[in-house]
């Protein structure tokens, strides 16, 4: 059963043991970003925390970690907490096949409806527990919010309406500093409102269903909706409610939502951030957020994502959120492409599995992946293995590199490319050289190494997978029962 709002994953989560309460009294700083940080160390099975005593606030409920495992990954798509990754991705790929799942409009008031403070009455500070992430960050920074936006040269279009995450820095009481990376979609609407001399407004919505998170964290066309991929993912239209300053399109069930404009032509030093690349970001000049009313639910629940070093819950969240769309692009060019793993720092890094039709294929499919939307912006290093290699399975990947790669002529070095500024190796910020390594085996008319005698595991090892996989499970049943 899909969830309508944050409040009723937590409470699949709490169900499943996977929402950890922390009952004791807590500092905003450093322990909420440090028992975040230490959950996500706890493994693929990482537990939510759920924290609603917080020394200096009053009544604050404050979650994170929500995505920050394999197991809760797999909740909040409905499957079994046991789903292995690359199961999850293939699921999640073959429900974006689902696509378009049009939303739907509850009769029904949006809880965030049920409080509200506008004009000089909005305060950011009255309504969220605001704490720092990292202690080099250069102030309190919303990192989990959907924020959404449409395109001012044609405002009736659904399809054209961004919802995606960007970093949002609190500068006041009714002021944000927000990062919209160039090649987001936000980015072009803000542009196209500027041209014209207009502030551009936004909906920023706090607190959502998981899977909204997830379609917000994709990269989908200019043209096609978030809420509508969400829907198919869901495998239930999503509901959604509009924003009662902007109109703007918003979950229905989220906990806050911020309205406002982006304020045409002004910019402010936005930074220092601890980012998802395990590195501080310095100040840049970045556009400013005016806030004109904020609706909330009474006693709402803060979402937040610690940031650090990876890996983290932003990668469990990106992660397949990555690999799916640029498999689509891929395989719109070259159908052979077997599974795309960019689960590695937002796809800085890329393993493709793919056929081969002649020598060279492989690059051809590796260059590519530079040069499809997310690539463009993220792919920096593109590993292409052959389609019996498992990009998910590393040991085999490590295999392919360390056999199949001869480094005269496998490796692709293309100079000048574009690349999100956040990556802390770039120079100057937002160029730098990619790398396409082909880890594939020969074949005609290339015909270089000596590949003709590989080894392959006996016809019967799945047959014996299975059966050893069953004679464990009864083993560790006779010893449990033991214990007991």
């Amino acid at each position: 059963m899909p969830f309508d709002d944050l409040r009723q994953f937590l409470a699949a989560l709490d169900a499943e043991g996977q929402l950890l309460r922390v009952r004791e009294q807590v500092t905003a700083e450093p322990d909420l970003a440090a028992a975040s940080a230490a959950a996500v160390r706890m493994g693929d099975a990482a537990p939510a925390l759920y924290f609603d005593d917080v020394a200096g606030f009053r009544h604050a409920r404050i979650v994170t970690n929500v995505h920050g495992s394999w197991v809760n990954h797999a909740l909040a798509l409905g499957l079994d907490p046991g789903t292995p990754v690359r199961d999850q991705v293939e699921e999640f790929s073959r429900r974006c096949e689902a696509f378009p799942v049009s939303p739907i409009r509850p009769e029904e008031p949006a809880p965030f409806l049920e409080n509200s403070a506008t004009g000089e009455s909005a305060d950011l500070f009255d309504v969220l527990p605001l704490f720092r992430l990292n202690e080099g960050d250069g102030g309190f920074f919303i990192d989990k919010a959907a924020v959404i936006s449409r395109d001012p040269d044609a405002p009736d279009d659904f399809g054209r309406q961004n919802v995606g995450i960007y970093r949002l820095q609190v500068k006041g009481r009714r002021r944000l500093g927000l990062q919209p990376v160039p090649m987001h979609d936000i980015a072009k609407h803000l542009a196209a409102a500027e041209s014209r001399g207009e502030d551009l407004p936004v909906a920023i919505a706090l607190g959502n269903d998981p899977v909204i998170t997830m379609a917000a964290a994709m990269s989908v066309g200019y043209d096609e909706s978030e809420y509508a991929m969400a829907g198919a993912l869901r495998g239930a239209p999503v509901p959604l409610a509009g924003g009662p300053a902007t109109g703007l399109d918003v979950p229905w069930g989220s906990e806050v939502v911020i309205e406002g404009r982006v304020l045409a032509g002004e910019r402010e030093i936005e930074g220092p951030f601890g980012e998802f690349t395990g590195h501080y970001t310095g100040g840049r000049k970045m556009p400013v957020i005016e806030v004109d009313r904020i609706s909330y639910r009474t006693d709402p629940v803060y979402e937040s994502l610690y940031l650090g070093m990876p890996w983290g819950e932003v990668d469990y969240l990106i992660g397949p959120a990555t690999c799916i769309p640029l498999m689509r692009q891929l395989r719109g060019d070259f159908p052979e492409v077997r599974a795309v793993n960019a689960l590695y720092t937002h796809g800085l890094v890329v393993i493709v599995s793919t056929e081969r039709r002649y020598g060279g294929f492989a690059r051809s499919v590796g260059l590519r992946a530079l040069t499809t939307t997310h690539g463009l912006g993220y792919c920096k290093l593109v590993i292409v293995v052959d389609e019996d290699v498992d990009p998910f399975n590393l040991p085999q990947v490590m295999w392919a590199l360390s056999t199949k790669v001869n480094a005269a002529r496998d490796v692709v070095q293309v100079p000048g490319m574009s690349v999100v500024g956040l990556d802390p190796s770039s120079d100057p910020p937002g160029i730098t050289d990619k790398l396409v390594i082909d880890a594939t085996t020969p074949v005609p008319p290339d015909a270089r190494g000596r590949f003709e005698t590989a080894v392959t595991d006996p016809p019967e090892t799945g047959a014996w997978m299975r059966r050893l996989a069953t004679l464990a499970r009864e083993q560790q049943k006779v010893v449990h029962d033991v214990r007991v």
